[in-house]
């Protein structure tokens, strides 16, 4: 190549990609990462894969457990408002309270942020959020992947997907065989929409012509973003404290996209119904105002967003009451919504009685 070639050649930079605002956004974020350092893992960044020593836990027979997941749409309300702060606790929270339903302790979490161009303060707020989700969850923050991608993403728009991993011990293991007719079902509220329905959610606010910057509708004190933001609620510590305080819990269902009415019945046996009284339930303004503004009917409401109820518990019926003592002491609001019962023909996985009060 001659001395003109090489003066009119490309590089990666001009095609999109700076490695070395890359690596200055890995020196950025170090402290975040070093701040969820847990027994088995001293949360350093920096090499090609994170390591976590599975001895140093105290295990004595343990199971892995894994999930993976992101936060949906919700991410577009974080790009447009430039409000990044909390959209990795979302990113957290997806996946660690699909550990913890199977009696699980989160152990680590690896990221994948991939965007068009890095914007370093961008990414480190987004970084910030998840190694604080870390932190509430006790999982170390032991890697991830920063991409960027010209011509898949463009302007300022970026997408996250995270990846938990935990342990049980084998007889720990959740959800239990003897579920079934009889058991109570224990709600634990959830803090707002968490990370699913969006889609439907953005829909309403762009069909209403609602400004995300101006006082929110049903939370005048924030904006509409600040009130859609809200984090979700991680449940980690409070569950996994109950299963030490009672013997009475059977299982977890981790209540996300879908609503009550599919997630569920994911951990029921056959010939089991859910009965819920919706008329227990107290939705936060949230949901009345996306069920109003958007006329959407209870049915969609239920399948689509959490409504208020964010994870439930199955209670063996003699335990129910200790299993609720349990969860509110360790600051959840934690109440029955219902029983196990056997499954007559034809009869639907989740029966329920009453109506949501809005």
């Amino acid at each position: 190549m001659t001395g003109e070639d090489a003066k009119n050649g490309l590089t990666y930079a001009d095609a999109g990609v700076d490695v070395d605002r890359g690596n200055a956004f890995v020196e950025r974020i170090k402290p975040f990462v070093k701040a969820t350092a847990r027994s088995g893992a001293d949360s350093q960044i920096g090499g090609f894969g994170g390591v976590f020593d599975l001895k140093a836990t105290g295990f004595k027979d343990p199971l892995l457990v894994a999930a993976n997941d992101g936060v949906g749409t919700k991410v577009k309300i974080a790009i447009e408002t430039g409000r990044h702060d909390t959209i990795g606790i979302d990113l957290v929270a997806m996946c660690v309270n699909d550990l913890v339903v199977q009696g699980a302790e989160p152990l680590f979490f690896l990221d994948y942020y991939a965007t068009a161009t890095l914007d370093i303060d961008v990414a480190a707020s987004v970084v910030k959020g998840i190694a604080e989700g870390c932190r509430i969850a006790g999982a170390a923050l032991i890697g991830g992947e920063t991409a960027e991608m010209p011509g898949v993403y463009a302007g300022n728009d970026y997408d996250l997907a995270g990846f938990a991993v935990g342990a049980v011990e084998r007889e720990g293991l959740l959800p239990r065989a003897d579920i079934g007719p009889g058991d109570q079902l224990i709600a634990l509220a959830s803090s707002g929409v968490h990370s699913n329905g969006y889609s439907l959610v953005r829909r309403i606010v762009a069909r209403g012509g609602h400004d995300y910057e101006a006082a929110c509708p049903f939370a005048p004190d924030v904006t509409l973003a600040e009130a859609l933001l809200t984090p979700t609620r991680i449940y980690v510590r409070p569950l996994l404290a109950a299963l030490k305080i009672s013997s009475g819990i059977k299982g977890f269902a981790h209540i996300t996209g879908g609503g009550i009415t599919d997630n569920l019945p994911r951990i029921l046996p056959t010939g089991t119904v859910a009965a819920v009284d919706l008329g227990t339930i107290e939705p936060p303004p949230v949901f009345g105002w996306l069920a109003s503004e958007g006329g959407v009917a209870e049915k969609e409401m239920l399948r689509t967003f959490n409504c208020g109820v964010g994870m439930i518990v199955v209670a063996e019926a003699a335990k129910a009451d200790e299993v609720v003592a349990a969860l509110v002491g360790e600051g959840e609001r934690a109440w029955r919504i219902g029983e196990l019962i056997a499954a007559e023909a034809d009869a639907p996985a989740v029966a329920y009685r009453g109506v949501l009060s809005f």
